[in-house]
Order: C-alpha cells, then sequence, then structure tokens
C-alpha cells in the first residue's frame, strides 16, 4: 500500500500588485472545524521564503495566533465564557451594539491599540455619537459618563485577554490604554424638609409610604426591598433579614443574590416594627376578604391583594420619580433615599463599620468611607434607636379626593364628622362600600387602611370597622 500522501505544509504565492505571500496550514479549529492559515507578505520571493519558514517554525512551537481575529469575534468569544449576571449582561449587549461595533467591530483586534482605544474614550466623553465637535441642525453633543466609558473598556480588555491566553492573539494592546478616572462619589440625599414632604406625601397610599420609610431607615437597594418577604421579618427580635433582590432584565422580574452576595441582618426600632405590625394586620384581613390566608413566603409590599406578586424595582423609581419631581426635590432617584440612611447615621455619631453593615457594604466601611468620607465613634443597635430619632413625623393628610379609595375614605369621614355614625358604631362592611361605588373590595379595603392610620376607626381581624372612641376631636386635622 502506497505511504499517504501529507498535506503541503505551506507555499508562497503571488499577488497581482508583484509581492509575494507566504501561506502556512495552522490546523484546524477543534469546536469549528474550520482550518486556520498564518499569512505574511513580502516583497520578494526570497523574503517570503524566509517568512514561509518563520511561520512554519511558530506552527512547529504554537506560538502563532491561531487565526485573524476580528474584535466583534473576541467579543462575542468573551461573552461564551464570562460570568455576567443577566441585568450585566444586557447592559454590556447595548454598549456594544451601540458604540463598540460600530467603531471597530471589523477591525482585526491585532490592529487595536493604546492610541485608539484612548482617543475613542475621549471623543465618547466629548459625544456619545462621535460628532468630533462637528456642528449641526437639531444635534446636542451628549458626553457618555465615565462609569459608561470604563465599561466598554472593561469590555474590550477582557475580550483581548481571553484572546491571548486562547493564543488567538499574540498580545492585548487594550491592557495598555488607560480608562478615564472613575468619577468622584457625589451622595445627595433629601434634606430633612424634604424627607418630610415625601413622607408625608406618600403615606396617603399606607404601602407605599412605609415602603419609602422602611427605605430610609435601613438603607436597603431598590431591589433588595423589592424581594423582602414577610418570612424576613422578626417581629420578636426586631430585625430584618436581606438575602436576596430583585433584578429586572427584559425577560421580567427574577429573584437573585444580593449585589456583594452576602446577607446581613437590619435592627429595626420599636416604631418601625409597630409600622409593619399594622401593615401585616392589614394586608391579613384583606387576604380574609379574599378568603385565603397571609403566606409567611408572600412579598412585603406586593401590588397584588394576597402579596403573591413583588413590585419590580423599575416602577419603583419611575414612581419615586414622579413624586420627587412633584415636590421639586434636588435628586428624583429612589437610591437618594439610601444616601440619606448613611449621612444621617454618621452625622449622628453611629460608627462608621456599624453603617456600612446596615448597607450592606461588604468591605469593612472602605466603601461607605470612600462614598460618605466621614468617621465618627458608637455602636450597634443604636443605629436603629438613632434612626427613628432622625426619622421626620409623618402627616397623613390626603388634600382631596383623587381616587376610588380616597372618595370612599372622605364619604366616611365626613359621615363621622356630622355623627351619622358615633363612636364604637359600626361601619358599613367593605363588601358593601364595594358594591355602593362599584369598585374593588381591595380598593374599600384601602379606604378603611387610610381612616384607621387616621385614627378614626378601629380594625380588628374578621370584624367590622367600628367608629373609634378616642378619635381626634376635629376629624379634618390629622394627628402625627
Amino acid at each position: 500500500m502506497p505511504p499517504r500522501k501529507r498535506r503541503p505544509r505551506g507555499h508562497i504565492e503571488e499577488l497581482p500588485s508583484g509581492s509575494f505571500r507566504a501561506i502556512v496550514y495552522g490546523g484546524a479549529d477543534p469546536l469549528t472545524g474550520k482550518e486556520r492559515r498564518l499569512k505574511a507578505t513580502a516583497g520578494s520571493y526570497a523574503e517570503a521564503e524566509v517568512a514561509l519558514t518563520q511561520l512554519q517554525r511558530q506552527v512547529d512551537e504554537e506560538t502563532h495566533p491561531k487565526s485573524a481575529l476580528t474584535v466583534s469575534q473576541a467579543i462575542a468569544q468573551w461573552l461564551q465564557v464570562a460570568k455576567l449576571g443577566e441585568t450585566t449582561r444586557e447592559r454590556y449587549d447595548d454598549l456594544i451594539r451601540l458604540y463598540i461595533t460600530p467603531a471597530f467591530g471589523d477591525l482585526l483586534a491585532a490592529k487595536l491599540d493604546a492610541e485608539m482605544l484612548e482617543r475613542f474614550y475621549a471623543r465618547l466623553q466629548q459625544c456619545r455619537e462621535l460628532c468630533g465637535g462637528r456642528r449641526r441642525a437639531g444635534h446636542t453633543c451628549r458626553p457618555l459618563s465615565s462609569s459608561t466609558v470604563r465599561k466598554i473598556h472593561f469590555i474590550l480588555s477582557g475580550a483581548l485577554e481571553l484572546a491571548v491566553r486562547w493564543r488567538h492573539l499574540g498580545v492585548n494592546r487594550a491592557s495598555l490604554a488607560r480608562a478615564p478616572s472613575p468619577s468622584r462619589p457625589d451622595p445627595d440625599p433629601p434634606s430633612a424638609a424634604e424627607a418630610a414632604a415625601l413622607l408625608n406625601t406618600a403615606w396617603a397610599d399606607p404601602d407605599w409610604g412605609l415602603l419609602l420609610w422602611l427605605t430610609m431607615v435601613t438603607g436597603l437597594r431598590r431591589g433588595e426591598v423589592s424581594a423582602l418577604r414577610w418570612s424576613h421579618v422578626d417581629f420578636e427580635r426586631g430585625t430584618l433579614l436581606v438575602q436576596r433582590a430583585n433584578a429586572q432584565p427584559k425577560a421580567g422580574v427574577r429573584e437573585k443574590e444580593t449585589k456583594t452576595g452576602q446577607h446581613r441582618r437590619v435592627a429595626l426600632d420599636e416604631r418601625t416594627v409597630g409600622l409593619l405590625r399594622a401593615h401585616r394586620d392589614m394586608v391579613g384581613t384583606r387576604c380574609a376578604a379574599l378568603g385565603c390566608d397571609l403566606d409567611d413566603e408572600a412579598w412585603l409590599f406586593s401590588p397584588a391583594p394576597d402579596g403573591s406578586a413583588p413590585y419590580p424595582p423599575h416602577s419603583l423609581t419611575q414612581r419615586y420619580r414622579r413624586l420627587a419631581i412633584k415636590l421639586k426635590l434636588r435628586s428624583t432617584r429612589l437610591h437618594s433615599l439610601r444616601h440619606y440612611s448613611a449621612t444621617e447615621l454618621l452625622a449622628a455619631g453611629v460608627d462608621l463599620r456599624t453603617v456600612a453593615g446596615r448597607l450592606g457594604h461588604g468591605s469593612g466601611g472602605a466603601t461607605t468611607l470612600r462614598i460618605y468620607a466621614a468617621w465618627v465613634d458608637a455602636a450597634g443597635q443604636r443605629a436603629a434607636d438613632t434612626m427613628a430619632g432622625i426619622m421626620p413625623q409623618h402627616v397623613v393628610a390626603p388634600e382631596r379626593p383623587m381616587s376610588p379609595y380616597e372618595t370612599i375614605a372622605a364619604e366616611l369621614r365626613d359621615a363621622i364628622a356630622s355623627g351619622v355614625f358615633g363612636p364604637g358604631e359600626q361601619l358599613p362592611t367593605v363588601v358593601a362600600l364595594a358594591q355602593k361605588h362599584t369598585v374593588a373590595v381591595g380598593t374599600a379595603h384601602r379606604a378603611m387602611a387610610l381612616l384607621q392610620a387616621e385614627g378614626l376607626v378601629d380594625v380588628s381581624r374578621g370584624r367590622r370597622a367600628v367608629v373609634s372612641s378616642t378619635r381626634p376631636v376635629d376629624v379634618n386635622v390629622k394627628p402625627l
């Protein structure tokens, strides 16, 4: 049997320009099956022979790049193996689509150098559309933030570093480029007057008012507040367990680990525990009217009457923004309430490590110090008691009926004020109120909860609400 003919290791071809190109077979990709070809161009045939020998040696020593990799291909390979959260991956996909692919998508990764990248970063910080300062009708330059440009640098550097490890690339030139310096943290907490205005307005809806109150007291992130369940509240010890967070990728709300991946218990003051008890009683009464029991795994804050679904984090942000714009606050970010909790505790003398523990900063206080720049002395449970003393008093004072439940509450309030319902007398059932006003039973429950918060009625589970015997003399003046 004749010996099997071996594949030629390489050859030289003449180009139309008169130059010569050396081509060497470098094996096949085990995943795609595509052949790898190493190429080098020379001005003469003799130079091409030298290049052919060098390429063959690189193949023998396995020191050659495996392919002529483009930037888009390098990023695609990196995304296949990078461990990224769902929302982070979606954010990176957007950055790649909007900025990286239009600029460098088809460029060979080996040609991407530090100068090119740093000039690209500088132009993005001048205008995200890379207009280069050219004026045109209808265009206004909008700079890209330093944090976003740093994310772009992280994507490029990580993708090329992987390409080097996988021998698709000889050197990662992106690692030589300097990314923009991170922006200096600038906390934007509301003032005491703004915090009071927030609570006074928000408490017209007891669920929303308690959510903002708890955020200000504990400094939880919005995803952590969204992920709270009744089983996370320890009423006996007065603590709140924070172990999960909700994210909202394009596929919908997803429960995940906290930002730092750590669990923590946050101490609560007696006033906050009392508000949570009242909230649980109200939700329990609502569930009883629906013919079900309140599950311990139900969400603490939920748009569903039985707590079966959490509030999406984006909806919390949007609702807070609308409220902040209405009140003309300096900051419209829900995250500013987290800043409020931290700055007020530090200013009140609570020690840095305790504040860091309440906020869930996993660096032993370094992150807290970097953001809030304060050293103070004190300790432990004092944080919860101090926060309770700092919080402004909320006043439940709806300006005028604007929704069905406020209309029902206003009608009952007038009836109590005029003596139609005297102290200790029973009010109509929520079912009767719902039928009279053609609304859902849950809407009538909200009206009753509002009157209970004002001290006008007493509500107990399984019984009809009665007019409080200790109600304020003037029902139009809401008690603190």
